[in-house]
């Protein structure tokens, strides 16, 4: 989650059953946070222990199938309100009741505003909710963001073809949900703390083997969770440094000025020679809402408080909004041309593509990244270097992954990428530095090497939900259960 943390301090492994604050001491947002993931971890255990995989009470995620209607609408899903668990984790699929204004007439249809969309009361793709229905469809699903006009987002015209849920968890801010600021902090409202928020899609999925579809569904969730790549860090004293000693030790080898929590997302997805990745000091965090975006030029709530945290000229950036997050799509990154603090405007080096940014509902904003460019030459045979200067290499705005090498970011930090990797858009790393150890927080063997990881994040979850044979031949491959309390027999 790309929040402003020092650091995320969470380890299953370690099997804590709590965090004890002692007075007198410093408290951290990591300890905090660290308690939330412990007790919602337990939560998850608990559930899957006993549920399964996956699983749930009544008729929630039911899907039926409805056929495309000649030269009107495409085929459709309804997906029935309710609750399901997958590994352990709540979804609820329980569309919000309709608001009713005072003086207005009832409403007739379910109004839309999930984790604060802003009372939409049509789906993302402008399909409109079932009239008097309070199930939500393949087409207006809260969190998929669907398009009828994307060839792409349509349901398999052939059969069979398998349906499923797809978890994951999202971080929301006030500039995703403004409901969440405190207006007598002022306007805009400050950032404060942010909201962790479980988020679904239901999904086709074409799988080969079609004789047994849940065993089938097993082995292509294996693969993605065996295909992702793997990435080590550490820190390397740079050849030359001209830091002033009485700020920095000679010797050490992060040579940054501030402890900074450093992320390293993929950026386009893929193997080796077509991956790339982008990297952050700030764990993504720096970020600036879009108020208007008229071709190269962006108006923004803000160019940030400060100069660490603002927006300058040289800086790369991504346009990004609630469906291009939700969707996992590698957004351009032009770089920032030049800006205008007295109408907090800013020129980019070319206008975004149709897309993200332009719709105000989905929360549109630029995203700060800190890789500027690539040196012409690496810095030595084994050490490749992303550096920070404007005018050096880049695929598409983002550092194309070299694995099996050493890749210098900043100020002593680098990072390997395994080779034979495979990556997908979204996957991060985060990587802690501090100045008093001048180094990075990462886990060594006992030899003193730093260990390979796979992705920090984002964990996703699947769970099948019906096979679709035919237009009136769906087989259903959810999992139910009843409570476990009973009525006192008569």
């Amino acid at each position: 989650m790309k929040g402003d943390f020092t650091r995320q301090t969470f380890r299953a492994d370690r099997h804590y059953s709590a965090v004890l604050y002692q007075q007198g001491r410093v408290q951290l947002d990591a300890d905090a946070n660290e308690q939330a993931a412990i007790r919602l971890a337990l939560a998850r255990r608990t559930a899957e222990d006993l549920i399964g995989p996956h699983g749930g009470p009544g008729t929630g995620f039911e899907v039926r199938y409805v056929p495309r209607e000649q030269h009107k609408n495409p085929a459709n899903l309804t997906i029935t309100p309710g609750r399901y668990y997958v590994n352990g984790v709540l979804v609820d699929s329980t569309r919000p009741p309709a608001e009713h204004a005072v003086g207005a007439p009832a409403p007739a249809t379910a109004a839309r505003d999930v984790g604060g969309t802003g009372g939409r009361g049509t789906g993302p793709g402008g399909a409109e909710p079932p009239a008097g229905g309070d199930a939500w469809t393949y087409w207006d699903q809260p969190f998929a963001y669907l398009d009828q006009e994307r060839d792409g987002d349509h349901l398999p015209d052939e059969f069979p073809f398998l349906v499923c849920l797809a978890v994951s968890e999202r971080l929301v801010t006030v500039v995703e949900d403004p409901s969440i600021g405190e207006p007598a902090l002022g306007a805009p409202s400050p950032d404060t703390a942010a909201r962790a928020q479980v988020v679904w899609q239901v999904l086709p999925l074409r799988l080969d083997a079609t004789e047994d579809p849940e065993k089938a569904f097993d082995a292509w969730v294996a693969g993605r969770a065996a295909a992702r790549g793997r990435l080590a860090a550490r820190t390397e004293r740079p050849e030359r440094v001209e830091d002033d000693p009485c700020v920095l030790s000679p010797d050490a080898a992060y040579r940054g000025p501030e402890n900074q929590l450093y992320r390293v997302e993929i950026h386009r997805g893929g193997g080796a020679g077509v991956a790339t990745f982008k990297w952050s000091r700030d764990n993504g965090s720096v970020i600036f809402p879009i108020v208007s975006l008229d071709g190269a030029w962006v108006t923004v709530g803000s160019l940030g408080r400060d100069e660490k945290l603002g927006l300058r000229p040289g800086d790369l950036v991504e346009v990004v909004d609630d469906a291009h997050a939700a969707r996992r799509e590698a957004a351009a990154l032009p770089r920032v041309e030049e800006t205008d603090p007295a109408t907090r405007r800013a020129r980019l080096s070319e206008a975004p593509p149709p897309g993200p940014g332009h719709r105000l509902d989905l929360h549109p904003l630029l995203r700060r990244w800190d890789h500027r460019g690539v040196p012409a030459a690496p810095v030595s045979p084994d050490i490749v270097s992303t550096g920070t200067s404007s005018g050096g290499r880049l695929d598409g705005g983002a550092v194309k992954i070299v694995e099996g090498r050493w890749l210098d970011l900043e100020d002593g930090v680098q990072v390997w990428f395994e080779p034979g990797g495979e990556y997908a858009t979204g996957d991060y790393w985060q990587i802690p530095a501090r100045c008093l150890t001048a180094g990075v927080e990462w886990p060594r063997d006992a030899a003193g090497r730093p260990v390979l990881s796979p992705p920090h994040g984002v964990p996703r979850h699947y769970a099948p939900l019906a096979w679709v044979r035919g237009a009136t031949d769906v087989r259903s491959l959810r999992r139910t259960f009843r409570p476990l309390a009973v009525p006192p027999s008569a």
